[in-house]
């Protein structure tokens, strides 16, 4: 892990006391990652940590890897996942920034990682290959899990944050044009849309702009994620996909365009292992998981984000003192 400057850390530490208050209570509505900054440098670890006896149901229990994408977001959860496993004795290998969700559920189907947290509306609509939205966040859900025990693995309890995709603009270009919603970029004669490169052909990038909202008027201009923030600033592109959980927003600089026809969907997080393994695991492997994600509403997940993207400390770090301000580590 680099080194965190101390005003920074201290930064942090007393964000995260008041974010374990925001824990404690529950929201459900934001959508599918956060913007970019590099996975910690110690993320590979497969040492444990934590006390002995009765609070370490993982010693002895098979090792196992875990995956994370590629973004901010997905950094954050992976330390989150690990470090709370290796608290109770549990052998986890962080495998970081394996790439998109068609690369990271390969990299799950074919045994280089058993297990990596995945969005719920992302696994029907990228890996199924499902274009209806389903109806609800509980819809999504209920779908997504039949359809991983259908290959084998198992979905685990969802968070009560939802980090969906979102068509961002700066506040200045929104106003000149009367952009509130994205039916309203019909209007422009011809206009610029930067995100991750998968977004060309995903119905929640350029495919359901096309198909729902008939937007043939736009240029889409692929950039890595945590590129689209810097891409508004400097006038590369008029609107960008964000996500609504990105810490870059807090900066009240931005322009959310509503969503009226949901082409984004619904988007919790859920870890998704494979089944024979969690069983091996035993009881408290879901448990200690599911207990990390139950206290993640949009609110907690935004300001974790912010302080990596924003504060710049190792997600690693911002993990760690949420989990002990928590009572998690």
């Amino acid at each position: 892990m680099r080194s965190v400057a101390k005003p920074a850390l201290a930064a942090v530490i007393a964000l995260l006391a008041v974010v374990v208050l925001a824990a404690c209570g529950s929201s459900s509505s934001s959508t599918s990652s956060s913007g970019g900054a590099s996975a910690s440098s110690g993320s590979s670890s497969s040492a444990s940590s934590g006390s002995s006896g009765s609070s370490q149901p993982g010693k002895g229990k098979p090792p196992i890897v875990l995956g994370d994408k590629n973004f901010t977001e997905e950094f954050i959860l992976g330390d989150l996942y690990q470090q709370a496993l290796q608290a109770k004795g549990y052998t986890v290998t962080l495998k970081a920034n394996i790439g998109s969700s068609e690369l990271t559920d390969k990299a799950l189907t074919s045994g280089q990682i058993q297990m990596y947290p995945e969005y719920t509306g992302v696994i029907l609509s990228v890996l199924k290959g499902q274009s209806k939205v389903p109806v609800s966040a509980e819809a999504t859900y209920a779908q997504a899990k039949a359809f991983e025990a259908g290959r084998g693995y198992t979905l685990l309890n969802p968070t009560p944050f939802q980090d969906r995709d979102v068509t961002i603009t700066l506040k200045a270009f929104a106003a000149k044009n009367h952009l509130v919603s994205m039916e309203d970029l019909a209007k422009l004669p011809s206009w610029t849309n930067g995100g991750p490169p998968e977004n060309k052909t995903r119905y929640e990038g350029l495919v359901g702009m096309h198909e729902a909202y008939h937007l043939n008027n736009v240029h889409f201009v692929p950039l890595a994620i945590g590129l689209q923030y810097q891409a508004l600033d400097s006038g590369k592109v008029d609107t960008a996909q964000g996500f609504t959980t990105d810490g870059q927003l807090s900066s009240g600089k931005y322009a959310l365009l509503t969503d009226p026809k949901h082409i984004y969907g619904f988007q919790q997080i859920a870890p998704v292992i494979k089944t024979s393994l969690l069983q091996q695991e035993g009881p408290a492997f879901a448990q200690t998981l599911n207990a990390v994600d139950a206290t993640l509403t949009d609110t907690v997940m935004q300001k974790l984000n912010a302080a990596v993207v924003l504060q710049k400390v190792d997600a690693a770090t911002v993990a760690k003192e949420f989990l002990k301000a928590n009572n998690l580590l």
